[in-house]
């Protein structure tokens, strides 16, 4: 594989953000009197849009999944954005794939003043050329939303045809919903299993190649 661009999700392929989503998840679903004490019930909150996952995970409404939203918000927005981590290995892959001369782009449903946050705390952001994420009012809500907008930057930067600028770039991403949404923005993905995918999930999304260490990653990334 050769590709120029490269497009990374965030949760669950740079960084591991469970201990932050799945404690805030369990504050917003106790404003609803729903007690969750096992965060491992709740890892499924990892990846998806929000209010999509408190209406199919917990069965709320479509009004009450959005207030529901906003209660994990209120406690994300000062405390659980910072209680994370970055993936091991993931720095050197970053500059290694950096050195060879890859644009890095981050891809991600998370919104943008999070997402900020995040890379800036935690000495991400100098190894990508920009960033796209949604927004809180859930605009870019879904993963093909987020990497068209990636590829409308992406051609303003360059002049380049996207078309032409997608055949030369692939997604990486943990989850079906990366998948998923490479697939339906017409670019290729690559699954990596040391996130949060639940077994044979990349495989049944269709991944086009799936990598289960970090070092393969980079290896396949850098593959002439």
């Amino acid at each position: 594989m050769d590709k120029q661009y490269i497009l990374l999700d965030l949760d669950g392929t740079l960084t591991d953000p469970k201990e932050g989503i799945t404690k805030c998840a369990q504050y917003a679903l106790a404003s609803f009197g729903i007690d969750e004490p096992n965060l491992d019930n709740l890892e499924c909150y990892i990846g998806p849009p929000l209010d999509v996952s408190f209406k199919k995970f917990h069965g709320l409404s479509e009004e009450d999944s959005w207030k529901a939203v906003d209660k994990y918000r209120e406690r994300f927005r000062d405390k659980g954005v910072f209680e994370n981590a970055v993936l091991d290995g993931i720095p050197q892959c970053l500059e290694t794939l950096k050195a060879a001369g890859k644009t890095l782009i981050l891809a991600t449903c998370k919104p943008q003043i999070f997402m900020k946050q995040i890379i800036e705390h935690f000495d991400l952001a100098k190894y990508l050329d920009f960033a796209v994420g949604s927004e809180l009012d859930g605009t870019r809500k879904h993963k093909h939303e987020v990497i068209e907008e990636v590829f409308r930057q992406l051609a303003e930067k360059t002049g380049k045809d996207v078309v032409e600028l997608k055949a030369d770039a692939i997604m990486v991403g943990d989850r079906d919903q990366d998948v998923n949404g490479a697939h339906e923005a017409s670019v290729e993905v690559v699954g990596v299993r040391f996130g949060y995918a639940a077994p044979d999930e990349l495989e049944d999304a269709g991944a086009d190649y799936i990598v289960d260490t970090v070092a393969e990653l980079t290896a396949l990334l850098l593959t002439e």
